[in-house]
């Protein structure tokens, strides 16, 4: 044990500046054990949220259904099955201003560059809102006039409110995430791909450069984003857009020929010749037409 310890002595005494390296892989490896720790602390909190709104949401799509059942036999002169149109149409606008919001992102190329993880069905978020918008859109009634039962409008209501929780949740993953699950070259790319997009829609550019920008702007998402078939109509709408043509300024208006100095006036009645110019100083051609 007394060589141990001498040893060790010994070898702190020769290598007494390993201290300082040491502390610093120390102080390294505690605060990446701290932000770990912060991570999994939002991810924790973040999963409480998501919890909590599911959890409202079915809440009010509990409270909806029981107003449906009260109103329902009040309102309609049938049976207590059948549940009034105000609220199908409710849901219906509910049901189609989600859809128009993921639109807003499904046809725009420029957000799809931004939150990519918006059209990534391999991000679970994405995945569970495409699969809670599949069992909206097929629960949907075909109009808001058409009788349906309490049991339908139910399981409708349900699969709105899922949808609608769905996608904040999708939503605010994809604007959390960005660009950060692509590698360094990856991103690099989304970002000419980003400058080339601006230059494929400007107005002020030639047809060309246009036409140029987007063959490049499909070349750096290759491999990277899948663009739908409609966000890709969109987009070359855009690109082809007929440039302003510049304006034209009127044609001037005939100038009254005013007669020569030398000329007599030519009666109505007498046929026009051609036109003669009085010979300039040096000419011999007699004042021949030119």
């Amino acid at each position: 044990m007394d060589e141990f310890i001498q040893g060790f002595w010994n070898f702190a005494q020769h290598y007494w500046w390993l201290i300082f390296p040491i502390m610093a892989m120390g102080g390294g490896a505690a605060k990446a054990w701290e932000q770990g720790s912060k991570r999994r602390h939002e991810r924790r909190l973040e999963t409480l949220r998501m919890k909590a709104q599911l959890k409202t949401a079915e809440i009010e799509a509990r409270a909806l259904t029981q107003q449906a059942k009260r109103r329902g036999p009040s309102l309609v002169d049938t049976t207590a099955s059948v549940v009034p149109n105000d609220l199908v149409a409710r849901l219906f606008a509910e049901h189609d201003e989600i859809t128009a919001r993921w639109l807003d992102y499904e046809l725009d190329v420029a957000k799809l560059i931004a939150f990519p993880a918006m059209s990534d069905g391999r991000q679970p978020l994405t995945a569970a809102f495409l699969r809670a918008k599949k069992t909206a859109d097929a629960l949907r009634p075909a109009s808001a006039e058409v009788k349906v039962s309490e049991q339908q409008i139910t399981e409708y209501l349900q699969a709105v409110g899922d949808y609608a929780v769905a996608f904040e949740i999708a939503e605010k993953d994809a604007r959390r995430l960005r660009d950060s699950t692509f590698t360094a070259p990856e991103r690099k790319r989304l970002e000419r791909a980003q400058q080339l997009l601006k230059v494929a829609v400007d107005e002020s550019a030639t047809q060309a450069e246009r036409n140029v920008a987007y063959k490049r702007v499909r070349e750096e998402l290759d491999g990277l984003i899948l663009l739908s078939d409609d966000a890709v109509t969109v987009l070359e709408k855009q690109v082809a857009k007929e440039i302003s043509a510049p304006e034209t300024t009127a044609p001037e208006p005939e100038r009254m020929r005013l007669p020569l100095r030398d000329e007599k006036p030519r009666d109505a009645n007498t046929p026009a010749g051609p036109a003669r110019i009085p010979p300039l100083p040096g000419d011999d051609d007699g004042g021949m037409p030119r």
